[in-house]
């Protein structure tokens, strides 16, 4: 397999973003998290228990976490390894991007 081929593989399946190729699963982990979001502003309103709300924080939090590592990783073999096969500066400021937001994940 070629390097030219290669980036083919990565680039073109996948349109424009790494995410592109299931994005309709990403929008349906959304909602998701968006339910469970609404599902805590109803539990203030209710005077729900203090540790049952945090419960529910813990678990939207983890939603989003997973989400996030999820959209990294597709980053990674999309839009990484397509800087990376294509050579150039290109890779260098991919790369940088990436730990930035590994970082980010990382401090909340």
């Amino acid at each position: 397999m070629t390097s030219e081929s290669v980036a083919e593989e990565i680039v073109e399946p996948h349109g424009p973003h790494g995410y592109s190729h299931d994005k309709e699963s990403h929008l349906k982990r959304l909602r998701r998290i968006e339910g469970q979001i609404r599902g805590l502003q109803r539990m203030v309103e209710e005077d729900v228990y203090c540790i049952d709300i945090l419960t529910q924080v813990s678990a939207s939090t983890k939603g989003l976490q997973s989400f996030a590592l999820r959209l990294l990783e597709e980053h990674l073999r999309h839009c990484v390894a397509a800087a990376a096969v294509g050579g150039g500066p290109e890779i260098d400021e991919k790369v940088a991007e990436a730990t930035a937001a590994i970082a980010r994940l990382l401090r909340t």
